[in-house]
């Protein structure tokens, strides 16, 4: 029986250790990202994920800052937004949501998505290198890569992501596949975003079927699933109740059977829960 809690980890390439679990930021601000990422820590997730987009890097900070639990034992994620791509750019970028987030260091720095530019993308993981050996990211990775850009920056880098973050739930699992595949044998560790679909098939009746014969909540089932696919969820919820019960996935596990039968919920109506999105990933 797997025993992990929020705070457990898997060691990834670069040898860090990130949290089985983490908290997701997109779309709370203000007051509510302080108090609900404040929430997230005193639960006991130890991993936070934000992005300059999402524009709550100072909020994130100031509960990180105002936490009891020390600064070294929380994993911090930002990313870089694509219009901050290239070489220079990068550069600077890192540099705003190190000031934003008032931290000394980044845990884990991610290129938010490829986008259309072969060589912007290559200079701006080369940026991304080289913040990474001055101390101030501890890990690099990537976010919505597919196996065909990671192969290109395979070519050009000297440093393997360490994490590639995509959107990961039942209803889409067929097509990342190919990138988990991918992901495992180069070892690179795979965040999973919207594990809960953004709520649009938390009550599939299959989902509700698995989770009555574990007596767990449908968010925990397929935050459970994502785990036993080998990836790092990270759930979002700016309700107390919700994000506690989101760390209550450790200490039971889906059989054989209860997976496939979430597994084979891929293509119903498994869009991405992100469309406006989807022309960033070319």
């Amino acid at each position: 029986m797997d025993s992990m809690k929020g705070s457990d980890t898997v060691e990834l390439n670069s040898g860090l250790e990130i949290p089985a679990i983490g908290f997701g930021t997109w779309n709370i601000h203000g007051r509510e990202a302080v108090s609900s990422v404040g929430t997230a820590l005193d639960a006991g997730y130890r991993l936070v994920d934000t992005a300059r987009i999402y524009g709550n890097e100072r909020e994130v900070g100031q509960a990180v800052g105002q936490s009891k639990v020390p600064r070294g034992d929380i994993f911090v994620t930002t990313k870089l937004w694509t219009s901050d791509q290239g070489h220079k750019n990068a550069l600077s970028a890192f540099d705003e949501s190190l000031e934003r987030l008032e931290l000394d260091y980044i845990d884990l720095y991610l290129i938010h998505w490829p986008g259309h530019d072969t060589q912007r993308r290559l200079d701006s993981w080369h940026a991304l290198e080289e913040i990474h050996g001055s101390g101030r990211a501890k890990s690099i990775g990537v976010s919505n890569f597919t196996p065909e850009h990671l192969r290109e920056l395979a070519k050009h880098s000297k440093i393997t992501p360490a994490v590639n973050q995509i959107e990961f739930h039942p209803f889409i699992y067929d097509r990342q596949i190919p990138t988990l595949q991918y992901c495992k044998s180069r070892s690179i560790a795979v965040e999973a975003y919207s594990p809960l679909s953004m709520g649009k098939h938390i009550n599939n009746s299959t989902i509700s079927t698995v989770a009555e014969q574990v007596k767990r909540t449908n968010a925990q089932v397929m935050l459970r699933w994502a785990i036993q696919h080998s990836t790092v969820p990270i759930p979002k919820s700016a309700h107390a109740e919700r994000i506690r019960e989101n760390l209550g996935v450790f200490d039971f596990e889906l059989t054989s059977k209860q997976m496939h039968a979430l597994d084979a919920l891929s293509g119903h109506d498994g869009k991405s829960t992100l469309p406006f999105y989807v022309r960033l990933l070319k």
